[in-house]
C-alpha cells in the first residue's frame, strides 16, 4: 500500500507527528547546551534531563484515562499549543537572558508531562485514521519519518541554531508544534472519535479506570506477553545504550570524528525496518514476526559482541536497531487492533509504563558492569538476555493453530484464557 492510498488523515497525522519529533529533536540537545552554558555542575545539568524523563512514569497512566476520555483530534491539537506557548516563553526567557536553570527544570517538566498525554491520545487515534489491515505498515512509516526527523536532522540543526543564537532552536520547536496543532485539527472529527464516552459519576475515578486499563492488558495473555517481553528487552537495550559511546571508543577503536557516522548508521537501519515491518507482518504474522526478530537481534548482537572492527560492529548495530522497530510497529499494531477502541489510551499507557520502568534499570545495570568490569562485558552479557528473551519468546508467542469446523478465528498469538477479552 502506498502513502496515498493510507489516506489524507494518515498523511496530517503522519506529518503532524513527525515536526513535533522534530521540534523535540531539536530542543533536547539545545537544552543541554543552554544548561551546560549556564553551569559545569553536572548534577544540576543531569536534573535538566532526569526532569524530561521523570513525567512519563509520573503521569503515564493518567495521560491514557484523559485520551480516552476527551476527545483524541482536540486533545492532540491543545496539547501541542500549549507545549508551544511554553518553549515559546522558553525562547523568549533566553532572548532576554532570563534563562536560569530553574526554568529549563520547569519547562523541561512541562513539555514532558504534556507529552504523556499527546503520545497517549496519537496511539488511540492511529486505529480510527487508517483501517486494521495496514497498522503494522502505518505504524512503521511513521516510526521511520521520527526517526529521520530526530536522529538525521534535529541533533544537527539544534547545534547550528544554537550556535547563531541561543533562543533560535527554542523558537523553531515552537514553530513546530503549532504546525503540528494546526494540522491534527484538520482531520475529520468522525474519524477522530470512534468510540463511545465513559458514563460520568462517583465511581468514574482517573485512578479507576486507569485500573480498568491495566486489568484488560493483565487478562489479555498474549498482549501480557508481549508487554513483559518489550520491558525484559528494553532492560537489555538500555544497558548497551548507556555505554555504547565508550564501547565504540575503546573496544571498537571508532575514532571520536567518526562515532557520529557510527551512530548514523544504527538509525539507517532503523529506518529500514520501520519500512519493512508491514510487509514483514503480513507475511508472517504478529507471533511469527516477533519471534524471528527477536531471534535476528540475538544474533546481530552476538556478532557485535564477538568483533573488534567498527564496520562489522555498525552493521551488526544497524540489524539490532532494524529489530527494534520492527518489533515496536508489529506489538503497537498488534495492541491497536486488538484492544477496545475506548481502552485503548488506558492500555497503551499501561504498555509504555511497563517498557520506561524497565530502561533506567538497564541504564544503571550497564554503567556498574562497565565500571566493574570494562564495557566489553556488557555487550556480552545484553546479547546473553536477548538470547533468554528470544527464548522465551519462542515459547509464550505460539502462531495461533488453524481454527476448527465451527470456531470463528482470533487474531492472538496464543489463545487467550477464559473471561480474558477476545479479538475485535
Amino acid at each position: 500500500m502506498t502513502a496515498t492510498a493510507l489516506g489524507r488523515d494518515y498523511r496530517l497525522l503522519w506529518t503532524a507527528t513527525v515536526s513535533s519529533r522534530f521540534g523535540d529533536a531539536l530542543r533536547t540537545p539545545a537544552l543541554a547546551l543552554l544548561a551546560a552554558s549556564l553551569t559545569r555542575d553536572p548534577v544540576v545539568i543531569a536534573a535538566v534531563t532526569v526532569a524530561g524523563q521523570l513525567p512519563p512514569l509520573l503521569f503515564g497512566l493518567l495521560g491514557g484515562v484523559y485520551a480516552d476520555r476527551w476527545d483524541r483530534r482536540r486533545t492532540m491539537a491543545a496539547v501541542d499549543g500549549l507545549r508551544a506557548a511554553v518553549v515559546g516563553g522558553l525562547a523568549v526567557a533566553v532572548a532576554v537572558d532570563r534563562a536560569a536553570i530553574a526554568v529549563l527544570l520547569v519547562a523541561a517538566f512541562l513539555l514532558a508531562a504534556l507529552g504523556t498525554l499527546f503520545d497517549a491520545a496519537a496511539f488511540a487515534l492511529l486505529p480510527a485514521v487508517v483501517p486494521a489491515a495496514v497498522l503494522p505498515r502505518a505504524n512503521g512509516r511513521l516510526q521511520a519519518g521520527t526517526a529521520v526527523a530526530g536522529g538525521f536532522l534535529g541533533a544537527p540543526v539544534a547545534g547550528v541554531l544554537f550556535n547563531a543564537a541561543a533562543p533560535l532552536p527554542f523558537a523553531v520547536d515552537a514553530g513546530t508544534f503549532v504546525a503540528a496543532a494546526l494540522l491534527v485539527l484538520a482531520l475529520r472529527p468522525d474519524r477522530a472519535v470512534p468510540y463511545p464516552r465513559p458514563a460520568a459519576g462517583p465511581g468514574r475515578s482517573v485512578w479507576r479506570e486507569a485500573a480498568e486499563g491495566v486489568r484488560w492488558l493483565r487478562a489479555d495473555v498474549t498482549m501480557w506477553r508481549i508487554t513483559a517481553l518489550t520491558a525484559a528487552s528494553n532492560l537489555a537495550i538500555s544497558a548497551l545504550m548507556a555505554v555504547l559511546v565508550l564501547y565504540a571508543l575503546d573496544v571498537l577503536r571508532v575514532p571520536p570524528a567518526g562515532y557520529g557516522l557510527f551512530a548514523a548508521g544504527a538509525v539507517l537501519g532503523g529506518v529500514a525496518g520501520a519500512l519493512g515491518a508491514g510487509r514483514l507482518a503480513h507475511r508472517l504474522g504478529t507471533a511469527r514476526s516477533l519471534r524471528v526478530v527477536l531471534a535476528a537481534q540475538t544474533v546481530a548482537l552476538a556478532g557485535f559482541a564477538l568483533t573488534r572492527h567498527p564496520v562489522p560492529a555498525g552493521f551488526a548495530l544497524a540489524v539490532f536497531a532494524a529489530g527494534t522497530t520492527v518489533w515496536n510497529s508489529v506489538w503497537i499494531a498488534y495492541g491497536q487492533r486488538r484492544v477496545p477502541a475506548g481502552l485503548l489510551g488506558r492500555v497503551g499507557a499501561a504498555q509504555r509504563m511497563a517498557g520506561l520502568l524497565t530502561a533506567p534499570l538497564g541504564a544503571a545495570l550497564g554503567g556498574l558492569v562497565a565500571a566493574a568490569y570494562g564495557t566489553a562485558p556488557v555487550a556480552a552479557a545484553v546479547a546473553g538476555v536477548f538470547a533468554l528473551v528470544t527464548l522465551a519468546a519462542w515459547r509464550a508467542l505460539r502462531p495461533a493453530a488453524p481454527p476448527r469446523p465451527g470456531v470463528p478465528p482470533t487474531t492472538a498469538g496464543t489463545a487467550a484464557r477464559p473471561g480474558a477479552p477476545r479479538s475485535r
